[in-house]
């Protein structure tokens, strides 16, 4: 059955006169009135902020003519003591020259007079390079605390700078790109206020890397300036030395005339009985540098055979591994951790990354022992530096790890830098390497101070002091030879 139809539609709202008619005004009764923070200007200040902030602070100011004129007074003082100092350094080899001159004329007591008034004006000679040295390494340390103290505020402003741009960085990131895209006017600029956003980002980590930079440099101002602090210490000990050795020598001079009253014949018996004999010279101790010690017949028999492998002269191994030319270095009572041995990993020319705590402990256990924190080592030295030396020739483990091949094909057996026999067969081929064959000098202070061999305290005193022993060792290899 069909239903029936409705009679009529009849529309519940009330009917517009017109469907296009326009819509009432309404009022928005939740409406709050806020505040329209524009972000992106801003980010785009703040970005501006920051890039001319790190400008202004990462540049470096240029020098004002007070400056300069400072400068260019330190530069020549400093050029007017290396000159002084090179002029005593001549007068002081002539000296030498006149004194090895004297020795040759043979023992004469004219000869030895003119012998000992030669080594007192070369005392006073190197007395006064000292004083001159003194003065030049205080001026080092001065423009160094200079350095430090620049380095220092140009890390503090770099910290300011990156603070600065984290915040600004901050405010933008907070802005998604959806409200950064609605607000923009265009595509330029949309996407001008990316580029914006990214330059931040750039200066962020430019920022970064002028800090860790900085404290690069800062970290090496400052172990320059503990270097140069020790250097002072050792030459004002040196100086010391030096001063009391003038005095002996003119004593002797004194005790010499008054003793011999001007007569040869008197000198010639003086002579006689302070002449060393050859069994004295053997049953002599020996010290050695990295500690022990031995006779010194028995070291001159190691550094014989060291300098027929090596081509360097026995008298001058011997200087280097005497006690006596490292003024006192503290050697021979560490472990490798209280020394403190260097940990740091670093890339070797073979490729490898290892640090002297790795060879030290390969070296240990190639040898078989046990328990390597029983093994001694040399303590750190006065200006700061790592510790960890081995054995007589005092050689670093990275160091020692590079000759230990070389080492072994000369003694047969496996190298250990607490062998004596091996130590001295070590210092060989290290001077050697360090040109000892040219200069001795120059391999003196290469074997004592490395890299940082052209040092004052390296050239003219610890390499002063092999080359004096050395020349003494000579005189007892000429009697055991006899």
């Amino acid at each position: 059955m069909l239903l029936n139809k409705p009679k009529s539609v009849i529309d519940i709202q009330k009917p517009r006169s017109s469907v296009y008619q326009t819509l009432p005004i309404r009022v928005n009764l939740g409406f709050k009135k806020s505040k329209n923070l524009p972000l992106l200007n801003i980010a785009k200040f703040l970005t501006i902020f920051g890039v001319l902030t790190f400008l202004l602070l990462s540049r470096t100011s240029a020098p004002t003519s007070a400056t300069l004129a400072v400068d260019a007074q330190s530069e020549a003082e400093r050029q007017a003591l290396e000159e002084r100092l090179k002029a005593l350094e001549v007068e002081m080899a002539e000296y030498q020259k006149q004194i090895e001159g004297y020795q040759k004329q043979g023992s004469s007591l004219k000869s030895e007079i003119n012998r000992i008034n030669a080594k007192m004006a070369q005392l006073n000679l190197e007395i006064k390079s000292v004083e001159y040295s003194l003065v030049q390494l205080n001026n080092k340390i001065r423009d160094t605390e200079k350095e430090i103290a620049n380095t220092e505020s140009g890390i503090e402003s770099q910290k300011k700078n990156l603070s600065n741009i984290l915040r600004a960085l901050y405010s933008a990131e907070r802005t998604n790109l959806v409200e950064i895209f609605l607000k923009s006017q265009n595509f330029s600029e949309f996407f001008g206020d990316i580029n914006n956003l990214s330059q931040l980002q750039e200066g962020v980590q430019e920022s970064i890397k002028k800090i860790a930079e900085l404290k690069t440099t800062l970290e090496e101002e400052k172990e320059r300036l503990i270097i140069s602090k020790a250097d002072v210490e050792t030459v004002k000990q040196f100086k010391a030395e030096q001063k009391q050795e003038a005095d002996k020598v003119k004593s002797e001079k004194n005790q010499l005339l008054t003793i011999t009253k001007g007569q040869e014949s008197k000198y010639q018996e003086i002579l006689k009985e302070k002449k060393k004999t050859a069994a004295e010279l053997r049953s002599r101790i020996f010290q050695l540098l990295g500690g022990g010690e031995m006779s010194f017949g028995d070291a001159y028999k190691l550094a014989k055979m060291a300098g027929d492998a090596t081509g360097v002269r026995p008298a001058f191994i011997l200087a280097i591994l005497d006690r006596e030319s490292a003024l006192g270095q503290n050697v021979g009572k560490c472990t490798y951790i209280t020394a403190p041995m260097n940990a740091k990993k670093i890339k070797r020319p073979d490729g490898s990354v290892k640090s002297e705590v790795d060879y030290f402990l390969e070296i240990t256990s190639s040898l078989g022992f046990a328990n390597p924190e029983t093994v001694s080592v040399s303590c750190h030295n006065a200006d700061g530096t790592y510790g960890g030396a081995m054995g007589p020739a005092q050689f670093m483990p990275s160091t020692w790890a590079g000759y230990m091949s070389k080492i072994s094909s000369i003694t047969g057996r496996s190298a250990s830098p607490w062998n004596n026999a091996d130590a001295f067969v070590a210092a060989g081929l290290y001077l050697k390497d360090a040109g000892a064959g040219d200069s001795e000098r120059k391999a003196a202070a290469k074997y004592y101070c490395g890299g940082n061999w052209n040092r004052y305290v390296c050239t003219n005193v610890y390499a002063k002091k092999v080359l004096d022993q050395a020349a003494n060792f000579e005189d007892d290899i000429a009697t055991l030879n006899q």
